[in-house]
Parts: structure tokens; sequence; C-alpha cells
């Protein structure tokens, strides 16, 4: 019987070995596949199944370098930021500071004056799953300002005139995409912890996940990617303001597994607040909305994902809670097409 027992642990461990190299080569043979079509978009993908991780990527860190692109290269990870954002207001949560559905009056900075009308209206919950009502930034005047830095103009007094002047919530309660309501969580969560964004972020994922490959303030490192326009043009990253916790993290696809790491185990603080913001928050014909997170479903899976575009870097991040897996592809050009294809392909041919 013991022996037995050996010869099956043997084999469940060569059957585990063989399924993950399996998908492994699938996931690399359609990355590599895509590089070769379009060898001017550099990518890093990520990808975790049962604790295992898995990485490839292609290209280099730009035209002038020999430096290929690794699993430790930083991109702009961009609207992903948010599901990170989406996080913390759930750990806050968790710790008692908020209650996601409280109004957000009173979580505001001191320099916000809700008119009456919109006075006890706004939820926490709804800022997060994009249906507070609010006007948001311009970002269409903003690129013409600057193409290279367009978020450079948004500043505080920006913001409190948008707040400030708003007197009417037109689409409350309807899904609208909102950067300036993820500008406002980044704000609630310095106001509850006392501390900036930048510290808050720094002390509950980059320390506790002990991510180096993770940035905000100060991204001037050497193995960073060269972001490119559509028509591959050189663009800036975007330097850090106000709109931090709106899209403006830099990141690695090693440090993003480690996040989703973190994410499917249900014993963290990170994993814990995630469950928070799976619940469905928002729902109409179109799609189901987290907090922070899309909600998709077919016959079979639940998947919780979230894209991001800078000007120069596209980028999404996935995962299945019950399938254990999670996947994250980061492109060196803007270029959502690409990457939602990239996705769409790895889990039709490989995961689903």
């Amino acid at each position: 019987m013991k022996m037995g027992a050996k010869i099956l642990a043997v084999l469940l461990l060569i059957s585990s070995f063989s399924f993950g190299q399996d998908i492994t080569q699938k996931i690399d043979s359609i990355i590599k596949d895509n590089y070769q079509k379009n060898p001017e978009v550099g990518l890093s993908v990520g990808f975790i199944k049962n604790n295992e991780e898995f990485y490839t990527a292609y290209g280099n860190l730009n035209a002038e370098s020999q430096t290929r692109i690794d699993k430790n290269s930083i991109f702009e990870i961009a609207s992903i930021t948010k599901i990170l954002t989406a996080n913390l207001i759930a750990q806050a949560a968790n710790e008692g500071k908020i209650n996601v559905e409280s109004y957000i009056d009173d979580f505001l900075p001191k320099e916000y004056i809700l008119h009456n009308n919109i006075k006890n209206k706004i939820r926490i919950s709804d800022l997060a799953s994009h249906q507070s009502g609010l006007p948001d930034i311009d970002f269409a005047k903003l690129i013409e300002l600057n193409p290279q830095q367009p978020v450079s103009n948004v500043t505080e007094k920006t913001l409190t005139d948008i707040i400030n002047n708003c007197s009417e919530l037109k689409d409350y309660g309807k899904y609208r995409y909102s950067t300036i309501g993820y500008t406002l969580l980044g704000q609630i969560l310095e106001k509850v912890y006392g501390k900036s964004y930048d510290e808050i972020f720094k002390s509950k994922m980059i320390a506790p996940l002990r991510m180096p490959h993770t940035f905000t303030k100060d991204f001037n490192v050497k193995n960073r990617t060269t972001g490119h326009n559509p028509n591959g043009g050189m663009q800036e990253f975007f330097n850090w303001n106000i709109t931090a916790s709106a899209g403006l993290i830099k990141s690695s696809s090693s440090d993003m597994v480690t996040f989703l790491k973190a994410v499917l185990n249900k014993e963290t603080a990170i994993g814990k607040a995630a469950i928070v913001t799976e619940k469905i928050f928002y729902k109409d014909e179109k799609r189901e909305m987290g907090l922070g997170t899309n909600i998709v479903s077919d016959d079979k899976n639940t998947l919780y994902m979230k894209t991001g575009d800078s000007m120069g870097q596209s980028s999404i991040i996935c995962y299945n809670r019950a399938e254990n897996w999670g996947i994250i592809i980061l492109l060196d050009q803007r270029n959502s097409k690409m990457r939602q294809n990239l996705l769409n392909q790895i889990y039709d041919n490989v995961l689903k």
C-alpha cells in the first residue's frame, strides 16, 4: 500500500508538471506568433496557476538597446492601477475604517463643497464601480494641451472646480468610466489613513508583497521599457500627480503575478479585500462591475479583469478564482485591440 501511494504521488507530480508545461508552451506559442507578426511591439506576459509562476517576453527595452524585455521590465500599467486602488479601499473597509456603502461627503478633503442637490447621494462603491454621475476630466482637451504629459495639467484646483460646480448627477446609477472617481478614492484613502496615496500604496502593496519592480513617484530605472503611440512614435511615461490612484503605477509582469498570487490566496489581506471587490456593485445588459474589476461570465467560468491604456502602452490583468489562475499582459505600445486579442486567444485555446 505504501509503495502504491508513492507511485501515485509520483504520477500526480509528473501529470502536474506535464500539464503546467503544456499550458506554458501554448501561451508562449501565442505570444511568440504575435511578436513575429508585430516585431515593433515588445511585450511581457506573466501567468500563475495553482501558485506556479510562468513568464514569457519578446522585444527589446527600446530601439537603441540590445537589452531584452523580461519579467522584471517596467511598464505603465495605467488603469490597472484602479484594481489596486479598489483593493486598498476594500482593505480599508475590512479594517473598519470605511463602509463601501457610505456616502463620500464626510471622507472628502475640506476643499470640496458639494452642492445641496448631490449631498448624501454618492457612495464610495459608486465611485469604484463607475456610476457616480460626476462629470469627468476632459482628456481630449488635455491631450491637445500636452500630448506627452496630458495629466500634468490636472491639479487640485482642477478637481475642486469640477466637483464644486457640479449641481446635478445626470446619469447617476449608470455606468460611465470615470478617472475623477478613482482620483477621489485616492483622496478618501489619504483622509482615512492620514498618509499620502504614495505612502499607503507602498505600505500596503509594495512592502508586504515585496515587489521590487513596482514604482510610484520615481521610476527612472534602467529596466524601464519605452512607450509608443499607435503610430509607433515614442511616448513618455506619465509623471506622478494628483490622478495617481486612477492610473499612474508602473510595474512588471513578475510583480503583477505576485499581486495575483495574493489575490488568489483568501488568507492574505489583499486576497480578503479582493473578495470584497468581486461582488456585483453594478449590472446592466452590457456589463457586470465589482469594485475596480469587470466581471465576465460564461457557462463555465467567471473572470475578473481590468485593462489599462496610457498614451504609449497597453495592458490587461485577468484571473479566475475558481480555477486558481491569473494572467498579466503588458505591451510597450498603446494597442488595446492587440492586448484584448491576445487574452482572447489564450483563454479560448488554453484556459477555457
